[in-house]
């Protein structure tokens, strides 16, 4: 069974996305989203784990919410997919689960 991991915290504030990458299993999808989205950005201090992650899970970024901060598409990391409400939908639905980090 597939799993959604979803992180909605800063990495420059919270350890979500650090814990959520120490026990998401390979193959696995992380949807990045609200304050979740800074650790998508191209040179920041989690993009070498970003990178790492990329190696074994899909790894998404909610476009509404990079544009709501002022970023947008050519500011994420290269293989980080942006998906919109919809495509957060559908991740939801195609994993048998979703683990939220908080």
């Amino acid at each position: 069974m597939s799993i959604l991991h979803t992180v909605n915290k800063s990495p420059f504030e919270r350890n979500a996305l650090e814990s959520c990458l120490k026990f998401a299993t390979d193959g696995s999808a992380l949807l990045l989203f609200e304050d979740g989205v800074y650790a998508a950005l191209k040179g920041t201090a989690v993009e070498p784990h970003v990178n790492d992650a990329l190696a074994r899970l899909k790894v998404y970024v909610l476009g509404p919410d990079l544009q709501a901060r002022g970023f947008s598409a050519e500011r994420i990391i290269e293989g980080v997919s942006v998906v919109d409400y919809a495509g957060f939908v559908d991740l939801a639905a195609e994993n048998g689960k979703v683990q939220a980090w908080l």
